[in-house]
């Protein structure tokens, strides 16, 4: 997926996207309202189990879209995460490369088992600005990929 030609400028890399182990959480969703809270509805009236499967197919696929939606991308000024899917939530959050303190992500069994990494971009002066991500794909050699460049940038001079 890329992402919206006005949203990024044309030097943009995308380094990381959701990983299947985020749809997992979609998939256990769309189980639970269409096998379990639809029947339930069927039991009690017709109408409410269309409303519940009209809400349930409009919930699953949004959910799925937001996920979709979730890039991780690097350009000339910093690192940046695009997302959301409704006009009034997208949106693009980053952290400039003069401010950036590391990139880091958790290992553990499942992580690396899936491939699934939650990623952390720091910002030196604040954590309220930094970048947390849950679930990336290649979320290590994302990591990897984001603290090469930001070295290579200070030994260059290019930032403090």
């Amino acid at each position: 997926m890329e992402l919206d030609k006005a949203a990024r400028p044309a030097q943009a890399h995308v380094i990381g996207v959701k990983s299947w182990l985020a749809y997992a959480g979609v998939l256990a969703l769309a189980v639970l309202l269409f096998f379990v809270a639809l029947p339930l509805a069927f039991h009690w009236n017709e109408m409410a189990a269309a409303a519940v499967l009209g809400v349930s197919a409009v919930i699953v696929v949004y959910k799925f879209l937001q996920v979709r939606s979730v890039q991780l991308y690097y350009d000339d000024v910093g690192v940046w995460v695009y997302s959301g899917v409704l006009p009034w939530k997208k949106g693009v959050a980053g952290v400039k490369w003069r401010d950036m303190d590391e990139a880091s992500y958790v290992n553990g069994f499942v992580s690396w088992v899936t491939r699934s990494y939650t990623v952390r971009i720091g910002h030196r002066f604040t954590r309220d600005s930094e970048i947390v991500l849950h679930h990336i794909a290649s979320g290590r050699r994302a990591v990897e990929t984001l603290n090469a460049l930001h070295q290579q940038m200070i030994r260059s001079g290019a930032v403090d």
